[in-house]
């Protein structure tokens, strides 16, 4: 199954939404934490079914740290593009305030000031954000196809690649400059479709997701733990508690350390996409014992 690459595919959801405006008749009154949800265990289950994982395409689930606002993207009804929607929690209400043309997957830096978005991003300004911008020419290019970027509080950047075979890449900061990206190794870059890295705010786990052999039928999620003289290890397939025989793709792990977050195809041509979380224990279950 081919991974989404959504500006290039048209997909049709069968909820139709009939209010033009930010109402909050679109969604139910959402009070506490994650939106009000009670959190998983450690077998995944949909995030806010009914409520933001519906029929149809609900995707790229994230929460800026502060764990006060909620990103995701949908597409269908009068969502005629894939568009992303923001909640922010108001007096312990969860509340639609915006809403903006996608343009690449959503990740927040460790601080929360910048929202990284493929080869761009917006940077907090006040109560909102400012106009999307470039990362610059060394990002921002033809030959290059960025889907979405994670970065590190150390200000390390892991992108994919989807023009160039899907491949995923990496640069750091050094003395302050920007370097290069550089292809990582096999460990990563192995199998079909490899895409959607999150690397942990302390550069302890690198998490995507690929088809491989061994895998459970389609994009599995992977996760890889930075070993002492700071190379990459075996590439660790997440288990059945996470990964299914569908489309298991783009986790991030919520800013409190808590959840997993991470898409899941629910048909075989994944017209129908939700959003799946997790107890984040799992990470420390697959990591290696010293």
């Amino acid at each position: 199954m081919n991974r989404i690459v959504i500006s290039n595919i048209l997909l049709f959801c069968v909820l139709s939404m009939s209010h033009k405006t930010y109402s909050q008749d679109e969604y139910p009154v959402m009070e506490g934490q994650y939106l009000g949800q009670k959190p998983p265990g450690m077998m995944a289950e949909p995030f806010a079914p009914g409520i933001i994982s519906r029929q149809g395409w609900e995707l790229e689930g994230v929460f800026a740290p502060g764990m006060k606002e909620f990103y995701f993207t949908t597409k269908g009804g009068k969502y005629k593009q894939p568009t992303v929607i923001g909640f922010r929690q108001q007096n312990n209400v969860w509340k639609k305030y915006i809403e903006f043309m996608r343009r690449g997957e959503i990740v927040f830096a460790p601080s929360g000031t910048r929202m990284h978005m493929a080869e761009g991003y917006r940077e907090r300004m006040g109560d909102g954000w400012t106009e999307r911008k470039s990362l610059g020419p060394m990002f921002d290019r033809d030959d290059w196809g960025i889907m979405r970027l994670s970065a590190s509080a150390k200000g390390t950047y892991v992108f994919d690649d989807y023009k160039s075979n899907d491949v995923i890449r990496i640069s750091t900061l050094k003395d302050g400059k920007r370097q290069a990206p550089t292809l990582m190794g096999p460990i990563i870059n192995t199998g079909k479709w490899t895409a959607h890295p999150f690397i942990a705010p302390d550069e302890s786990y690198l998490i995507w997701d690929s088809e491989r052999e061994g895998g459970y039928g389609d994009s599995d999620l992977y996760i890889s733990f930075r070993q002492k003289d700071s190379s990459w290890g075996p590439a660790i397939n997440m288990g059945d508690n996470v990964n299914s025989d569908k489309w298991d793709a783009y986790a991030s792990v919520t800013p409190d350390g808590k959840y997993i977050l991470f898409n899941r195809g629910m048909d075989d041509d994944n017209n129908n996409v939700d959003i799946y979380w997790v107890n984040a224990n799992i990470i420390e279950n697959l990591r290696p014992k010293l």
